[in-house]
């Protein structure tokens, strides 16, 4: 593994690709930020996607949208992050488990920030809403899912990178979606919710394989001074 840990959850190879996608969607991120800081109205690129309107979805969309919705609350995030969790346990990889909760905390952590820094409403001045931060938590969600799916596969660099950037894509626009029907936020804080999500999370990955490896590395050494 050219010195990386066969349990990596960011092998050399995605990192590689990954690394300039995060730094300009982190760079996406701020420009958005700037143009909308302090703003309470929509910009023309929201307007021109869909009409400001407080509902523009009825039902059975409506339905999958609150559905949607629901997953990136406290209670359905936690249910769905609880499930994932398990289920990486139950297969021996707490690696990959530490990265879901580490990922979804980091990523929506830093949405929220954003929230308070940028400052952007909607619908009144105590709802902050750019970036996203269902769009974000979903996206990043994906994302780890699919990035642990691509390792445990072994795809070679084009279906595991296809596979990565179709995951992030679908579960980003599925989130953005819901959230722009609903009435909840802009086009451009489903877009600003993306990009933290891709910004965030191979950072995050990195940094829990950094943390695990000289953990391993420590208990190895350890182990080995003990048999001596």
């Amino acid at each position: 593994m050219t010195g990386r840990s066969a349990r990596a959850v960011l092998p050399r190879s995605p990192a590689a690709w990954l690394g300039p996608i995060a730094v300009l969607a982190a760079l996406v991120v701020a420009v958005i930020g700037v143009m909308y800081a302090g703003h309470s109205e929509p910009g023309r690129v929201d307007r021109w996607i869909v009409p400001p309107t407080a509902d523009s979805v009825r039902p059975p969309w409506r339905y999958v949208a609150l559905t949607l919705d629901f997953l990136g609350e406290p209670a359905g995030s936690a249910m769905l992050i609880g499930a994932i969790v398990a289920g990486f346990l139950l297969l021996r990889r707490p690696r990959a488990a530490v990265l879901v909760v580490a990922g979804a905390a980091v990523t929506v952590g830093t949405a929220t920030l954003l929230k308070h820094v940028v400052g952007r409403t909607i619908h009144g001045a105590g709802n902050l809403s750019y970036p996203s931060g269902h769009t974000a938590f979903f996206t990043g969600l994906a994302l780890i899912a699919a990035l642990l799916a691509a390792g445990r596969l072994g795809l070679g660099r084009t279906a595991g990178r296809s596979l990565v950037l179709a995951a992030a894509l679908l579960a980003g626009a599925a989130m953005g979606w819901a959230e722009v029907a609903l009435g909840a936020h802009y086009p451009t804080d489903a877009l600003g919710g993306w990009c933290t999500a891709l910004a965030v999370v191979p950072a995050t990955a990195w940094l829990v394989d950094r943390i695990a490896d000289r953990l391993a590395h420590r208990m190895a050494g350890a182990g080995r001074r003990e048999r001596r």
